[in-house]
């Protein structure tokens, strides 16, 4: 599978990696599915620490036994559950991050992480306290590097200034163009690399998943997606499905270097895989469907 460089750093991760969140918490079959990913070119690994409250990090751990060398690393902090609270707290603080960072060690039953991320952000935290707490795990040899994930412009245009962050993890796909002009060419320009999420937008795009519309996305009606799905039917080809279409979408712009679709079964992980034995977009077939869907712009933390 082909690799690209990911932003500044000399990590080179699978143009298509896994996003573990959707492996579920059947032991044996998670580990499974990660298996047949290494096996068939995926190199890239992303999860986080508050995924089935640190059971997903477990399995990925489980998985990796013997392996780790042959895998990037990539997991997130910054969201905490506290005694007595529903939901989730943010706490992008020094102190949290230092004391995550063990347990998340721990269940990944490793030495390092390949890419540590900040699990959000908002323009009113204390980013100085985060940044220090990122570049003394780097210079410990606790983390090789460290990115964001993120969809708010105005953190995003804070940490690439005051940070050495090699990759911002973004939403994109052909249903959420949010970040393509006004995010992603600074990002390029900068040396930081896009990790796309959500490249089959939760389904939406999904080949043979014409009940994903049902709850539409972002802004688009479920109507608009079924347009837009029968107009994209031209582009769908016996060697690329719709998935792998918008998989190979997501790929096509220049500051992307990987794109994390989720599985939660053989079938859909080894379609997504797939995108990676299909063509490239061409210019010509990206504008082409840029036409077909409208340039999303972010209303709120510009």
């Amino acid at each position: 599978m082909k690799t690209n460089r990911l932003g500044s750093s000399d990590l080179l991760v699978s143009e298509i990696g896994l996003g573990c969140m959707s492996l579920g918490t059947d032991e044996k079959k998670a580990i499974s599915l990660v298996h047949e990913a290494l096996a068939h070119g995926v190199n890239f690994l992303d999860t986080a620490d508050i995924y089935d409250n640190g059971r997903n990090e477990e399995l990925v751990g489980q998985a990796l036994k013997g392996r780790r060398q042959d895998v990037i690393l990539a997991t997130k902090v910054g969201n905490r559950r506290l005694p007595g609270k529903e939901g989730l707290s943010w706490d992008p603080s020094k102190q949290h991050i230092m004391n995550a960072v063990k347990e998340s060690l721990r269940r990944l039953q490793t030495d390092y992480i390949d890419l540590y991320q900040l699990h959000g952000g908002m323009i009113e935290d204390h980013m100085e306290e985060t940044i220090e707490a990122f570049e003394e795990l780097k210079q410990a040899g606790v983390i090789r590097y460290y990115g964001i994930s993120s969809i708010r412009p105005n953190v995003i245009r804070e940490y690439v200034e005051r940070s050495s962050i090699v990759s911002v993890m973004n939403q994109y796909s052909l249903l959420d163009r949010r970040g393509e002009e006004e995010v992603f060419p600074a990002l390029h320009e900068h040396g930081v690399s896009v990790i796309a999420r959500g490249p089959v937008a939760s389904g939406a795009l999904a080949d043979g998943r014409e009940d994903k519309t049902l709850k539409g996305y972002l802004d688009y009606t479920p109507e608009q997606i079924k347009d837009i799905r029968s107009k994209l039917a031209p582009f769908v080809t016996a060697e690329r499905n719709m998935s792998q279409l918008a998989i190979r979408y997501a790929l096509s712009h220049p500051a992307v270097a990987t794109v994390i679709p989720g599985a939660s079964s053989r079938e859909q992980l080894l379609s997504n895989i797939g995108a990676s034995l299909t063509a490239p977009i061409t210019d010509k077939e990206q504008g082409k469907l840029r036409k077909l869907t409208r340039a999303n712009q972010y209303t709120q933390h510009l």
